[in-house]
């Protein structure tokens, strides 16, 4: 680890920090103004990571001294910010004191007579109400767990433990996902090695067609750190985000304090939410973006929106589109949703405006005056002035969002002539076809990988009526066109892995609570009915797309974590909503009530125990048993995924290192494993190796000539190397990984 650049690595964390307290709302009535000022604070500075990254790769300065600057100016513009913001509220304060001493003045003397007057009464706005505002958000968090029951105190306690165990192992467990060590790492490497962020020729077409908004921000750890070990930071983070905005969302949705910690219970005991919290995937990453999206538009629905909105909705719009283009089926409902309560608003702003401004005889006019073939509304606001702001608004969150992600999608066109990637690339994930029967069948499938048990019968019973129903409307279940790859459904999905395992506890719990929303949203929440019922058909839409747009794939719970935070928030209400009918129940129902709430406790405790046994027995990071990240060496836990890997990757290694060789030739098919050459020939100062694909899918990028480097390593296929392997040249293969090298090295 670089020692100069790890301070640099609280530069995140402090710019967060700082933003907070710039961003904190001025609004009384706002809903959790900490969670929405540490939502708005995650945008910008995830905007400005991307962002940086993007404008000192155009120049060609990825390196450490570039993004110190940049980090450091950064800081200093937020402490200004947060130094500003908290002179002005001293400023609002000191005015708040001073106003009441000025009337009270006044009072004692009286205007005209001097005659005393009586004292005025408390007002929860003046000295009172500053000086709780001024007592800080610990102290807020004190009396919440001061007043908060046993239960709440379990609930919190349990999500508190799993974050923190979370944390530990990703500060003590090396990077082994798979993916990341076929694509998301070696990317990050590439970009160092290279300084910059132009495609380069490889066989592994991932590696620069799949969005790169995650390894944006694991770039700037590897430029600070020199190394990979606090890379996990980035998804745990975003699991803190996730539990954020998801309980906040339940609050705007009306729940209560009980209603926000089911939430956070729900969503941190989830398995995959637990397991990717110390991964290098990109799945949380994208959902905590959704999130923050999600809960910015609700405060849509009832007031409207400043440019500090937009903005932030504009920023969560285009760090979801560079990060994993799955998200933005629910970007987009959402946009909708707030497009639409946005007009709402302006009408009504508008009707109010008019029936409250007194017409030429003195009296209120009523609704309908001064609107008649579209005339100045009262007060000389149009309502189509009301109308435009709101387009105006949402011209200007689709411009920020192409700003965060154009230029990625800029460099792809490019290459491919087509902002989606090469037809490899479209046509894998995406489904072919979306005929109403291929969209069912694989919505099915997609619900039985989803809910998946470790009851086998239960398993097999669902998939043989899921293949019997998909025969007999004329539908293949294992149709390429949606399915991806060679796979075939159905495939067990119940075990703790971070890219497979279900989530059959938290989706019932999400689809209950998404029923009741749409068929009793009284009965949820019955301050906000109208919102959650809304709410919950943008949960069902995003769903509903996903099944169209995605194809059937075995690890394609992971894709559905964003559908997955967005949902659980009305699994929360739900259960909220149980517990508070089943203490206020008198009748007959009690004893029916009564079952549910014992149903509902004994899903709870299960949930518990699926989250603790994630995180301590799940894979390929756990705490205990084989591969425990406290009995495994380092060089064992980046392989626990191919243990029969990790020596053939050091032998192949030593013997090119032991060449002095410096251009270094690979030979290696689309899946396989890259990133352990990066760490292996890196030299002792951790420069970064020389390695050049000597193959290479990229139409304009033409692979190095073998005849050009002093060595070649391989994995995967023997003949497939054998045949770019210059004459003459000495070849050796071990299993999955060879060599090749000139005569006389």
């Amino acid at each position: 680890m670089s020692a100069a650049g790890y301070p640099l690595a609280l530069a995140p964390v402090a710019a967060i920090g700082l933003l907070t307290v710039a961003l904190r709302p001025l609004a009384t009535e706002t809903v959790a103004p900490l969670r929405l000022a540490l939502v708005r604070a995650a945008l910008v500075t995830g905007a400005f990571a991307v962002l940086t990254v993007e404008l000192l790769g155009a120049l060609g300065l990825l390196t450490l001294p570039a993004f110190a600057v940049a980090w450091l100016l950064f800081l200093a513009a937020t402490g200004a910010a947060a130094g500003q913001r908290r002179w002005r509220d001293a400023a609002r304060r000191a005015a708040a004191v001073a106003a009441p001493r000025r009337a009270l003045v006044g009072a004692t003397t009286g205007p005209t007579t001097g005659a005393p007057a009586p004292p005025p009464a408390p007002d929860a706005g003046a000295p009172g109400a500053a000086g709780a505002r001024r007592s800080g958000w610990w102290t807020g968090l004190a009396e919440v767990w001061r007043t908060a029951g046993r239960g709440e105190r379990l609930l919190a306690g349990t999500v508190g433990g799993l974050l923190l165990v979370e944390l530990l192992i990703a500060l003590l467990a090396e990077p082994n996902n798979f993916d990341s060590q076929t694509y998301h790492l070696p990317k990050v490497e590439h970009w160092v090695a290279q300084g910059d962020l132009d495609f380069w020729p490889t066989a592994i077409h991932r590696q620069v067609t799949i969005p790169p908004g995650a390894e944006y921000l694991l770039l700037h750890l590897r430029l600070f750190t020199g190394g990979d070990a606090l890379h996990h930071l980035v998804q745990w983070a975003a699991g803190v985000g996730i539990l954020l905005a998801a309980t906040r969302i339940t609050a705007q949705l009306g729940g209560s304090r009980r209603a926000q910690l089911l939430t956070a219970f729900v969503l941190a005991t989830t398995p995959m939410v637990a397991l990717q919290a110390t991964s290098t995937q990109t799945d949380l990453v994208c959902a905590a973006w959704v999130a923050c999206a999600a809960t910015l538009a609700l405060d849509g629905l009832r007031r409207r929106a400043g440019v500090g909105t937009m903005l932030g909705l504009g920023a969560a719009t285009g760090l979801t589109a560079v990060t994993k283009t799955n998200g933005l089926m629910a970007l987009g409902p959402l946009l909708v949703l707030w497009g639409l309560a946005q007009l709402r608003l302006a009408r009504g702003t508008a009707r109010e405006r008019a029936g409250a401004v007194p017409d030429r005889a003195g009296a209120v006019g009523g609704p309908d005056v001064g609107h008649a073939g579209g005339a100045a509304a009262p007060g000389g606001l149009r309502p189509g002035r009301q109308v435009a702001r709101t387009v105006a608004g949402s011209v200007l969150i689709l411009l920020v969002a192409a700003v965060v992600v154009g230029p990625f999608l800029a460099r792809v066109t490019a290459e491919f002539g087509h902002p989606l990637g090469p037809p490899r690339l479209r046509e894998s994930v995406p489904m072919e076809r979306h005929d109403p029967p291929s969209v069912l069948v694989n919505a099915l499938r997609i619900a039985h990988t989803a809910f998946d048990t470790p009851l086998a019968p239960l398993r097999r019973a669902g998939a043989e009526a899921i293949v019997a129903s998909a025969d007999l409307i004329g539908v293949d279940p294992q149709d390429r066109a949606t399915t991806f790859g060679r796979e075939r459904f159905p495939v067990p999905s119940w075990y703790p892995d971070e890219d497979r395992v279900a989530f059959p506890l938290a989706g019932a719990l999400a689809l209950i609570g998404t029923g009741f929303a749409l068929a009793r949203p009284g009965r949820v929440g019955p301050t906000q009915a109208g919102p959650l019922r809304a709410y919950a058909v943008v949960v069902v839409v995003a769903v509903l797309l996903h099944t169209a747009m995605v194809k059937w794939q075995p690890w394609g719970n992971r894709l559905l974590l964003y559908a997955l935070a967005l949902a659980v928030p009305l699994a929360g209400l739900w259960l909220d909503a149980l517990f508070r009918r089943r203490s206020t129940a008198r009748d007959g129902g009690a004893g029916r009530r009564s079952v549910a709430v014992g149903l509902a406790v004994t899903v709870l405790a299960t949930c518990a125990l699926a989250g603790v046994l994630a995180v301590s027995y799940g894979f390929p990071r756990r705490l205990v048993g084989a591969g425990s990240v406290f009995t495994t060496s380092e060089w064992e836990t980046r392989f626990l995924r191919r243990p029969q890997w990790a020596e053939e990757f050091r032998w192949a290694a030593g013997a090119v290192r032991a060449t002095d060789a410096r251009r270094i030739g690979l030979v290696q098919q689309n899946d396989n494993w890259e990133y352990p050459w990066w760490l292996l020939l890196r030299d002792a100062d951790g420069r970064p190796p020389e390695l050049v694909a000597l193959q290479s899918v990229l139409p304009g990028r033409p692979p190095a000539d073998p005849a050009s480097v002093d060595a070649i390593v391989c994995t995967g296929s023997r003949p497939a190397c054998a045949e770019l392997v210059p004459a003459g040249w000495r070849v050796e293969f071990r299993g999955y990984v060879g060599y090749a090298l000139p005569p006389g090295r």
